[in-house]
């Protein structure tokens, strides 16, 4: 299902949103930022919680800017799961086929929903779970049961309010590698909020950065992670350097590297020659994240084979295929 917004505009209590985007059918989109930039409240409104003060929501080719929400045939997974705990794991996945079609009441509809709850439980690899409680489920169990019940109605888009955030960092890569497999699968189109952006990089096909109400750019990882809009992409797409020499310019921590003891390093130099004084050096895995202080009081964050020495003098070069203007 294709998603269009047009000239999208929602207000309250000094805050104000616009927004105009397009989603391909079969895109998993992360709309992506912090806290407060309005990321949630459009996907409310695409949802139908909230009604906008001007503008369409498109889907398919049609306008349900005005249709309730139980009318858009639009499947959502909140943060908090939103199960519930007085029925088996079973029943929270068939109550969306129970309610949206008044079945099981021949025991041909009772089969039909057995197999589909059925079906969805071997998707998200909880075969067998049918009779567990929700209480008796874990963080990451009860996420897949709540994605289970949301694909209950095969629904065509897919809305997703930071659904992992309430889980630990090793549980959360597992699941979104799931929610990717899973949406490659059955091909539904999903909208994702984050503010994690290693989250919107590893499962997005584009990504939305939203910032104070406005999509400030849209586009592939890469060409956000690569080619930022400015300086606020930048930034909140993993880390960026930004010094004001040469006119200002961007570089990334790993385009950078220290220069070896006796290597010619001259002002001519075909890379950008930075010294600086090393304030600190965490390792990471195989490499130290260092962070170093140059004669203008600038910070710089580096990436290192070797450790430096805290306090040291060293030089920093930079690629300048890598470096980029700062807009």
């Amino acid at each position: 299902m294709s998603v269009k917004i047009n000239s999208l505009k929602f207000s309250y209590e000094g805050f104000s949103l616009e927004a105009d985007l397009e989603i391909p059918a079969g895109e998993f989109l992360s709309i992506l930022g912090p806290s407060g930039s309005g990321k949630t409240t459009l996907l409310r409104l695409i949802a139908g919680f909230q009604l906008p003060a001007s503008g369409e929501i498109i889907l398919e080719g049609s306008n349900i800017t005005a249709i309730p929400t139980s009318r858009r045939n639009i499947g959502m997974v909140f943060q908090d799961y939103a199960l519930f705990p007085h029925m088996d794991v079973f029943h929270n996945i068939a109550y969306g086929l129970q309610s949206s079609k008044a079945k099981a009441k021949t025991k041909a509809d009772r089969d039909s929903i057995r197999a589909r709850v059925s079906e969805l439980l071997e998707l998200v690899e909880l075969s067998g779970y049918e009779k567990r409680r929700i209480g008796e489920l874990s963080g990451g169990e009860k996420q897949r049961v709540a994605l289970a019940r949301a694909l209950a109605p095969e629904p065509k888009l897919l809305l997703f309010d930071e659904p992992l955030s309430a889980l630990d960092v090793k549980l959360r890569k597992g699941l979104r590698r799931e929610i990717k497999r899973i949406q490659t699968k059955v091909g539904f189109t999903a909208v994702y909020v984050t503010h994690d952006q290693e989250e919107a990089m590893s499962i997005s096909d584009r990504i939305a950065v939203m910032n104070g109400g406005r999509i400030v750019q849209t586009g592939s990882p890469e060409e956000l992670y690569y080619h930022p809009a400015d300086y606020f992409t930048a930034d909140f797409i993993g880390t960026m350097n930004r010094i004001n020499c040469e006119g200002g310019i961007m570089f990334r921590p790993e385009s950078c590297r220290l220069a070896v003891e006796n290597e010619m390093v001259t002002e001519k130099d075909e890379r950008l020659v930075l010294s600086a004084a090393v304030i600190s050096a965490e390792f990471a895995g195989g490499f130290y994240i260092c962070e170093a202080e140059t004669e203008n009081d600038e910070m710089i964050t580096f990436h290192s084979g070797r450790k430096p020495e805290t306090g040291s003098r060293v030089q920093i070069l930079v690629d300048r295929a890598a470096i980029t203007s700062c807009c």
